[in-house]
């Protein structure tokens, strides 16, 4: 994998449970198929429980897929060694973790987190990426420099956690939640430095969210369903995802008129699917059949 630019994403059938503390197995993701392309800015959406979170942490090695491929670029991560994947989450691959105190060390400055954050880079590597300094002020913190991180604002921590996952101009940037918990202002304001980030290194830009107004910035979003990929957004276009074994998940407003165990009429075309409820063609009601 070559230094520069962003890395794409592949799922293959992921699959991955895990277990409860009762001792059940729970299927946080079931069947998984999903492709990202270099310098994608792509947001997941869907309820708690969805599967979202997880997949982001698979994605950035943090967690292993009980069945499935995951590759960056040519590297298959699921298959890959402790000691070589470690390397490249040091190097290209960089995960914000819900919550800025998670990313951060709060006991020492911000200068020293940011420093911290490049120690793995090769002298080589360092000089190519922007300076501590140039970072910082990047996202607004140059007053707060020397300021200890416990004594910062929420909005300033997590601007600095931003600071941080981008040290290393990472190919891949994986954030989950960014902008929970943010005043508007500072929300605008990372959502703007994750979007500069691509703008300006080309990385691959992932994020979750549950904000609407977060995700409806981004030119892709991706929607989880009960552990898989439900719908797709494309600037402003909603898709429906067809999974294994031909499982389509229909769009929310759509469930809502028509609930599970609705007869649907499905006319297939060369390329194309029309589906439609039979009582629109018929007079077939919609509470079943005469």
């Amino acid at each position: 994998m070559q230094d520069g630019g962003g890395i794409g994403v592949r799922c293959s059938g992921v699959v991955h449970l895990y277990r409860t503390f009762e001792g059940h197995d729970v299927v946080a993701l079931q069947g998984v198929d999903l492709e990202i392309a270099p310098g994608e800015r792509v947001a997941f959406l869907g309820p708690s429980g969805s599967g979202k979170s997880t997949l982001l942490a698979l994605l950035g090695g943090i967690q292993r897929p009980s069945a499935g491929r995951i590759l960056l670029g040519d590297d298959d991560i699921s298959r890959m060694s402790e000691r070589h994947l470690s390397r490249l989450r040091a190097r290209r691959v960089a995960t914000m973790l819900q919550g800025s105190t998670r990313n951060l060390l709060p006991y020492t400055t911000a200068r020293r987190n940011v420093e911290f954050a490049r120690i793995g880079m090769t002298a080589e590597e360092a000089d190519r990426a922007p300076g501590v300094t140039d970072l910082l002020d990047r996202v607004g913190l140059t007053d707060q420099a020397d300021q200890v991180v416990s004594t910062m604002s929420g909005g300033q921590r997590q601007r600095l956690a931003l600071a941080c996952a981008v040290a290393t101009t990472p190919g891949l940037l994986l954030a989950d939640e960014p902008t929970s918990q943010l005043s508007h202002v500072d929300r605008d304001a990372v959502v703007g430095l994750l979007h500069d980030l691509n703008r300006d290194f080309g990385t691959t830009v992932v994020v979750v969210t549950h904000q609407p107004e977060v995700a409806a910035t981004f030119p892709r979003t991706v929607t989880m369903k009960g552990g898989r990929v439900g719908s797709e957004g494309h600037h402003g276009a909603e898709y429906a995802v067809i999974g294994s074994e031909g499982v389509l998940h229909l769009p929310s407003h759509l469930t809502t008129q028509w609930p599970a165990g609705t007869l649907v009429r499905v006319d297939a075309e060369p390329r194309r699917i029309v589906i439609s409820h039979p009582a629109d063609e018929t007079g077939i009601p919609r509470d079943g059949l005469r």
